[in-house]
């Protein structure tokens, strides 16, 4: 049986750091075993440092490994995206999910990134399209990566709490199955990096932090219908599906989504007590936040509480979309209580929403949802822009820098979206992401390698 993870890293960082990464990989395996006990340990984890013998064509087991292999655990760091060998990892394994998506119409998020250290300035856009930061992880996780928690201790709950979330999100990966790659040479694979640096000018994604009001299921097998509107809830408020039929995301994954796809990151949090201290510290690391709302929930516990403290205070860097479902009542009373219900929540914000760039937005439909949330981050970093340069906001270069733009480069184009259900489109704009390269070409198409020295038979991924 294919291990259920190969476990793709730079050899750099193992070379500067390779207890972390040897504990990273041990732990993880740990936690597999503890889910899948059945597995075995030969079946959990591969590891070119624990599976490669003398005399092993290593180029060869690797390449049969990452085409069968049930996920694939890749280490993010700036050696990772620097080194030829991981680009052909990696590239290989995006092509197999695609590939199977292609075939089946179905997308097995089995290639799994694990933020090591910090990102370099350039990265790939195929590689911008993956999440690689969630609510779940944690904000230390989102700003400094998995070895500065190891750093800070080794066997701590934030650390230990992305162990569990990495094996968790394997072991679903491991259960779709996804079709093998045939017949795959990693030494004939164009890798997507590393990036030549005159290929894309330095860009920085900015990060945009998303937080959710809404209800949940109210019984313990998954998801449930809202009686009289609300749409869909799961366990969690980010399960929250207000458009139906339900052929898109939750409301909160569209979100990321489009904001990804925007060229930016994401974090998900969950609307709380802390709500007002959380936006001021973002505001002050140059970062733009939106609330997502569910118009049922917005009066109730546990959020009524934080959302008026929120109307009553000054956030001009955060937007509010507060969606209309396809279930809620028809114009009439019911209708009228449940929007009234709203206005009692957000008075203040509610008399401005008719605005010239308005960041609170209400009623908004499954049509409009996309091209509100992107007016909204682009106003929210417009404004952000407009305090750095006036001096409220800190240092303007460095408010620029993230979100890639030049000094003395002009705001961005806030109001120029498009109404509707626009194509997605960068904001700020950057390159189109370069032909997809193809893996495993015929030997014919494939041009000679350059005359460089293979790595060591040990030492694959440097």
């Amino acid at each position: 049986m294919e291990p259920f993870f190969f476990f793709s890293y730079a050899h750099r960082d193992h070379l500067a750091g390779g207890s972390f990464v040897d504990q990273f990989f041990s732990d993880l395996k740990d936690e597999l075993a503890r889910l899948e006990p059945a597995a075995g340990p030969d079946g959990l984890g591969y590891r070119d440092t624990e599976r490669l013998r003398l005399g092993d064509d290593w180029e060869q087991q690797l390449s049969g490994t990452v085409a069968g292999c049930r996920a694939m655990v890749a280490l993010y760091s700036p050696a990772y995206f620097a080194s030829p060998y991981c680009g052909k990892e990696w590239t290989a394994f995006h092509e197999r999910v695609l590939r199977h998506r292609e075939l089946t119409g179905r997308t097995v998020p089995a290639l799994i990134p694990v933020l090591w250290e910090p990102l370099p300035e350039v990265l790939p856009a195929e590689v911008l399209r993956i999440q690689y930061v969630q609510h779940d992880l944690g904000e230390a996780y989102a700003a400094g990566g998995l070895r500065a928690l190891l750093r800070a201790d080794p066997y701590g709950p934030d650390y230990l709490r992305v162990v569990k979330v990495i094996a968790e999100r394997v072991r679903e990966a491991a259960g779709q199955y996804l079709g093998e790659l045939p017949s795959l040479d990693l030494g004939a694979v164009e890798g997507f990096f590393p990036v030549p640096a005159t290929e894309l000018p330095p860009t920085r994604p900015g990060l945009v932090r998303l937080f959710v009001a809404a209800g949940r299921a109210g019984r313990g097998d998954g998801s449930s219908r809202a009686a009289g509107g609300g749409g869909w809830y799961g366990p969690q408020p980010w399960d929250w599906a207000p458009y139906h039929p339900p052929t898109m995301p939750s409301l909160a994954v569209q979100a990321q989504q489009v904001i990804t796809r925007a060229g930016h990151i994401t974090t998900l949090d969950e609307v709380g007590p802390g709500l007002a201290g959380d936006l001021d510290r973002a505001r002050e690391n140059n970062q733009v936040s939106v609330l997502l709302v569910d118009p049922w929930s917005a009066g109730r516990e546990p959020y009524r509480q934080a959302l008026r403290e929120y109307d009553d205070q000054n956030h001009p860097v955060t937007g509010v979309l507060v969606p209309t479902g396809t279930d809620d009542p028809p114009e009439g009373p019911a209708r009228a209580q449940l929007w009234g219900g709203v206005r009692a929540v957000f008075p203040r914000n509610w008399l401005h929403r008719s605005g010239p760039e308005p960041l609170f937005r209400v009623k908004v439909s499954r049509e409009r949802f996309e091209s509100e949330l992107l007016r909204a981050v682009t106003v929210a970093q417009n404004r952000l822009l407009d305090e750095a340069d006036e001096g409220e906001g800190g240092d303007p270069y460095a408010v620029r820098a993230s979100f890639g733009l030049e000094p003395g480069a002009p705001t961005m184009p806030g109001l120029t979206i498009p109404a509707g259900r626009p194509e997605p489109r960068p904001l700020p704009p950057r390159p189109s992401a370069p032909p997809r390269p193809v893996v495993n070409p015929p030997r014919s198409a494939v041009e000679p390698l350059p005359a460089t020295d293979p790595p060591s038979r040990g030492e694959p991924q440097s």
